[in-house]
Formats: C-alpha cells, structure tokens, sequence
C-alpha cells in the first residue's frame, strides 16, 4: 500500500522556525521525503531515489511544496497557538537548592507549578548561554485541580558572581518566562537567624550579669564561725 503523509515540525509560530515535511510511504516505509529546509526531495531506497531525482526536476512541484509551509504549516500552527492561548494558564516558577553552599557541587531545582495545558519547556542558563549537561527533569506530573507541574534539576559547580537562571517556555506565555536564581536567604530566613542570634546574646548578658551579682552577694557577707 503506497501512501503519504504531511507534517509540520516547528518551536514557535514564526515563519523561519517551521519545517514542512511531505513524505511518501510504500508498505509502511519511507522511501522519499520533501522538506522545506531542504528545498528538494530526498530518497531513501533505489526506487525513492529515482523518484526525488524526477521530482526535483521540476520546478512547479518543488515551489509548490515549499509554498505549503506557509499556506498550510503557519496556518494551522497559528490557529492552534491561539486556542492554546485562549485555555492556558501561564506557570509559577521558583528555584531553591537543596544541597548546602559548601564550595563543591551543588544542586539546584527549578519548579513549575500550576500551568494548562501540559506542554512545556525549562531549560537553564548560565551567565546567559544555555545549559545543556547535568540536567535533569521529572516528567509532567498532574494536580487533582487540572493544572500540571514540573521540576527540571541543575548539578553544578559554583563560581563567583556568575548568574544561573531558569527559562519557561509555554503557550500561555508570548515570551520565556526567566526566573534568576538568588543564593541569598530570604527576608523571613534572616529575620530567623537575627532573633536567634539576639536571644543568644541577651541570654549571654543575663547569665554575665547573674555571675557578677552572685560575686558581689559573696563578698559582702560575712562568715560566722559554727561552735
């Protein structure tokens, strides 16, 4: 049974980041492939060969397959970029570590919460260039409310000043959503460490203060030989 198949691969709906792809089927293999990156056919068996070669000889077959990445890859991705649009609901993202800042390896865990629908990508960048080792991700995990979640997990090395951001990109967003990553504690964690030194050092005083008015008691009074 010969048949074929149209495709559109693309990352976002502008124009230069779609390929079309128009490929044909014998017995349920792909003997040829035209595609708009290319601009021609290609073959992949003797007889596909054959065929792309024929069919790259003509000039009106291979514009009007280059012509189907607009009028029907832009087309139909832009219709569904907008009803994606119109159900989804754009993502919370926070970073935390969950090793501690001893010098050597560290991880780092970038957290989506609460995003419709479930396609989804995170990434990570370091000083502005993308990360590509030493990631790793859960899968897209469902809530009992609809929504869906996400962790993506960064190992790394710490170096002085650099900055380490987690980058979202979703069809409820019309850019990445960038969240940077900032080792200092939160204001609720210093308000902990500033009341836990504080009572520590008022219960240092109040212990000084009882020693020296302990001594002073002791010096003041005097000694009653017992018969």
């Amino acid at each position: 049974m010969r048949f074929s198949v149209s495709r559109c691969d693309f990352n976002s709906s502008e124009l230069q980041d779609i390929e079309y792809i128009y490929s044909h089927f014998y017995n349920k293999l792909e003997f040829a492939r035209f595609s708009s990156s290319l601009g021609k056919y290609v073959g992949y068996t003797e007889y596909g060969v054959k065929q792309a070669d024929y069919w790259n000889s003509l000039p009106a077959e291979l514009a009007r397959r280059q012509l189907q990445k607009e009028t029907y890859c832009k087309h139909n991705i832009d219709i569904d970029y907008q009803a994606a649009l119109d159900k989804s609901v754009a993502p919370y993202v926070r970073i935390h570590s969950e090793t501690p800042d001893s010098g050597g390896r560290r991880l780092l865990v970038c957290s989506v919460y609460d995003f419709y629908p479930k396609d989804i990508q995170v990434g990570w960048l370091r000083d502005g260039q993308e990360v590509t080792q030493d990631v790793t991700s859960t899968e897209r995990m469902a809530d009992a409310d609809w929504y869906y979640q996400i962790h993506s997990h960064l190992e790394y090395t710490p170096r002085s000043g650099e900055k380490i951001s987690c980058v979202v990109h979703h069809a409820s967003l019309k850019d990445p959503l960038i969240t940077h990553w900032d080792p200092s504690l939160p204001e609720s964690e210093r308000n902990k460490i500033i009341i836990g030194a504080s009572g520590l050092t008022l219960g240092l005083v109040l212990s000084l203060a009882g020693f020296i008015y302990y001594k002073r008691k002791a010096q003041g009074r005097t000694l009653v030989p017992s018969s």
